[in-house]
C-alpha cells in the first residue's frame, strides 16, 4: 500500500522557489578546502573573550560578508531590462537553518558592518526563533548572498541552489582531518570544504574564484578575519 506524506506549507513554498531558480539560472560552480585548524583551535577562547558563543558558521558569515564587501558583483541581480546588473548596497546574509518546521533562512542584515561578536549574538538569536517558530517577515527578508552548513550532518562536500533572491550561495561541507606536508614531515591539519554557485550571468568564473579564495584566505587566518574593521 501506497503511503502518502502531504506537504507542508513551507515545503511547497521552498519547492516553487527552488524550482524557479533552476529553471531561470545558469549557474556554474565552484570548489575548494580551506584550512581551518588555528581558527577551530581559537574558537572556544575567542567565545569566552568575548562573552557569546563562536560557532563555524559565525567565522563562515564574517568571511563571506566582508568578501562580499571586496567581490560586490557576486551580490548583483539581473535587472528588469537584463542589459544592467542592480547591485544593492547592503551585505545580506542568509542562513539556512533546519527547524521543525522545515528550512528556514534568517537574515543577518549588513553583516559586512558588523564585528565578529555581533553576527554571533545575531546568529544565535535568529537560530533560536527559526527553531522555535518566532522569526518575524523583517528576519527572512532582504537576502542578498546565502550560506548553507551541512558540516554538522556528516557531509563531506555538496552544491547548494542559488535562491530566487540571491545570485550566489557558499555550500560548507564537515571539517575533515588530513595530513599536510610542512617541511619534510607531516601534520594533521582540519580542512573545510567551500563549494560556490553563482549566476554566470552576474558573473565568470575568475572573478568568483577571486571571491572564493578571499573567503578561504580569511579562515585561514583567524587573526585577520577577526581584526577586520567592519565599515
Amino acid at each position: 500500500m501506497k503511503t502518502y506524506v502531504p506537504l507542508t506549507r513551507i515545503q511547497k513554498l521552498i519547492g516553487r522557489r527552488m524550482l524557479q531558480s533552476k529553471r531561470t539560472k545558469p549557474c556554474f560552480y565552484l570548489e575548494r578546502k580551506a584550512d581551518v585548524t588555528e581558527l577551530l583551535a581559537r574558537r572556544h577562547a575567542l567565545s569566552k573573550a568575548l562573552g557569546v558563543k563562536i560557532t563555524s558558521n559565525t567565522f563562515l558569515i564574517h568571511a563571506l560578508a566582508l568578501a562580499a564587501r571586496r567581490y560586490p558583483l557576486v551580490l548583483g541581480r539581473l535587472g528588469d531590462s537584463g542589459a544592467a546588473i542592480d547591485i544593492p548596497d547592503e551585505i545580506n546574509v542568509g542562513f539556512a537553518v533546519n527547524s521543525p518546521q522545515g528550512l528556514v533562512v534568517p537574515v543577518i542584515r549588513q553583516a559586512d558592518r558588523k564585528t565578529l561578536a555581533e553576527i554571533a549574538d545575531e546568529e544565535r538569536t535568529l537560530t533560536q526563533s527559526a527553531r522555535s517558530n518566532k522569526l518575524t517577515l523583517e528576519q527572512i527578508e532582504g537576502e542578498t548572498i546565502a550560506m548553507s552548513n551541512l558540516g554538522a550532518y556528516d557531509i563531506d562536500t555538496f552544491l547548494g541552489i542559488v535562491p530566487p533572491a540571491a545570485s550566489a550561495i557558499l555550500a560548507v561541507g564537515k571539517v575533515l582531518r588530513v595530513a599536510v606536508p610542512i617541511d619534510g614531515r607531516c601534520e594533521a591539519h582540519k580542512q573545510m570544504s567551500l563549494s560556490l554557485a553563482v549566476d554566470r550571468r552576474i558573473t565568470d568564473g575568475a572573478y568568483a574564484a577571486r571571491f572564493l579564495n578571499l573567503i578561504a584566505e580569511q579562515l585561514n587566518d583567524p587573526e585577520r578575519l577577526q581584526q577586520e574593521d567592519p565599515q
